[in-house]
């Protein structure tokens, strides 16, 4: 079986390798939105529950359902030797995707004097939801879900018959 992201493979498999991965990471990134807001609102109508709660809730939930799909459906084929780390590094790059976001939203808010709703929502979950995406789609594929070394190719060793047909050259 021929691998599509070796280095033997065409520009154009290595594209619609890529157009792959960025379609299932874009499915998987989608499902994460709706359970944050499905985990989002249900903690809301929990009485007790003030929002920032809620929305510390709704994103670990969103982040623990995102790493399922992940490892299991768009990178169930890279290499998954140390759980431990693979996870570390999934939570850092999380956190730090989400700090991306937040970040984009207080510089909107206190730099540029963003203050309605709307545009608030537009500087967090558009500009910041994109520039965090960007930056955690480029630290899964590199450093979470590695990719399995390729193997080389065996070289070839002449039979024993080719071998005598062979010159012999004197040392």
């Amino acid at each position: 079986m021929t691998s599509t992201t070796g280095p033997k493979a065409s520009l154009t498999q290595k594209l619609r390798s890529l157009s792959r991965e960025v379609t299932g990471f874009a499915v998987i990134g989608l499902v994460g939105v709706v359970v944050n807001a499905g985990v989002f609102w249900v903690c809301l109508q929990t009485p007790g529950v003030i929002g920032s709660l809620a929305g510390f809730i709704a994103t670990a939930v969103a982040i623990g359902t995102n790493y399922i799909g992940y490892r299991y459906w768009l990178y169930a084929d890279r290499d998954a030797a140390s759980r431990k780390r693979e996870i570390t590094l999934f939570l850092i790059f999380s956190g730090i995707g989400m700090l991306i976001e937040n970040g984009i939203l207080a510089f909107s808010v206190h730099v540029l004097g963003y203050s309605s709703h709307a545009e608030q929502l537009i500087a967090k979950n558009v500009v910041g939801l994109a520039a965090g995406t960007v930056f955690r789609f480029f630290s899964y594929r590199t450093w979470v879900f590695k990719a399995l070394p390729e193997l080389a190719e065996p070289a070839t060793v002449p039979a024993p018959a080719e071998a005598a047909l062979q010159p012999q050259y004197a040392k």
